[in-house]
C-alpha cells in the first residue's frame, strides 16, 4: 500500500486496536494471476508477540483451497468519508477522501480438528456476541459437529502489517475543525468515527 509519511501509523497498539474495533474485513489471496476475495469478520489476538486472525469460510467457497499454498491479504477499511474544499481556507482546492486502512500480510493455516474448530468459533463468539455463550452451550452436539461440517476454520500469521491514516493532517488545525464539524451532523455512524479520529490529531 503506498503510504505518504505523513499519513503512516507506527504504533502497534494503535493498529491492533483498530483492526479489533473494525473486524469486518476482506481477505484476498491470488488464485495464479487472478485475486480472489472473501469478506469475512475476523479475531485479532495477540499471543506473546505474534499477531493472529482467525475467521471461517464456508466450505463450498474456493477461497479454501488457496490460502495454504499463497500468501493472502487481510484489507481493515473502515472509517471514511468525502471531504468537500468548501472547508478548505483556500479557493483553489479539489475534494478528497479521508480514511483509515490497515493492510495485513500472512500465510493462512486451515484447522482441521474439531476441537480446533470449536475453539475458533467459540472466539468469535466470546468476540461478537458473549450473551450468546450460554445458548450456545445448550446446543445439542450433533447440531455443532453437523455445523463443523459446513465450515473451513483457518488462521493467519501475520508477518507484516501497514497502515495509515489519512485524515487531513495537511491541513490547518481550523480547517480539521470544520471538517470534523461537518462530519458530526452526518447521519452516518462511520462518518461520526472518522470525525472523532481527526479530532484527536
Amino acid at each position: 500500500m503506498y503510504i505518504p509519511n505523513l499519513f503512516r501509523i507506527d504504533e502497534e497498539e494503535e493498529k491492533i486496536s483498530f483492526m479489533k474495533r473494525y473486524s469486518f474485513a476482506t481477505i484476498i489471496t491470488s488464485k495464479g494471476n487472478i485475486p480472489v476475495a472473501t469478506h469475512l469478520p475476523f479475531v485479532v489476538e495477540q499471543r506473546d508477540d505474534q499477531l493472529f486472525l482467525s475467521s471461517h469460510f464456508a466450505k463450498a467457497n474456493e477461497h479454501t483451497t488457496l490460502i495454504e499454498a499463497n500468501p493472502s491479504l487481510v484489507i481493515f477499511a473502515e472509517p471514511h468519508a468525502y471531504i468537500s474544499p468548501q472547508h478548505y481556507d483556500k479557493k483553489l482546492s479539489v475534494p478528497t477522501w479521508d480514511y483509515i486502512a490497515i493492510h495485513a500480510y500472512g500465510h493462512a493455516r486451515i484447522i482441521h480438528d474439531e476441537a480446533g474448530k470449536l475453539r475458533t468459533l467459540e472466539k468469535m463468539i466470546h468476540s461478537y456476541d458473549p450473551a450468546y455463550q450460554d445458548q450456545w452451550n445448550e446446543l445439542p452436539d450433533k447440531f455443532k459437529t453437523g455445523m463443523l461440517g459446513g465450515i473451513v476454520a483457518f488462521e493467519i500469521a501475520v508477518t507484516e502489517l501497514q497502515a495509515q491514516q489519512k485524515l487531513s493532517q495537511n491541513k490547518t488545525k481550523e480547517e480539521r475543525a470544520r471538517i470534523v464539524q461537518q462530519l458530526n451532523k452526518s447521519e452516518h455512524s462511520t462518518e461520526k468515527d472518522l470525525a472523532e479520529y481527526i479530532r484527536r490529531l
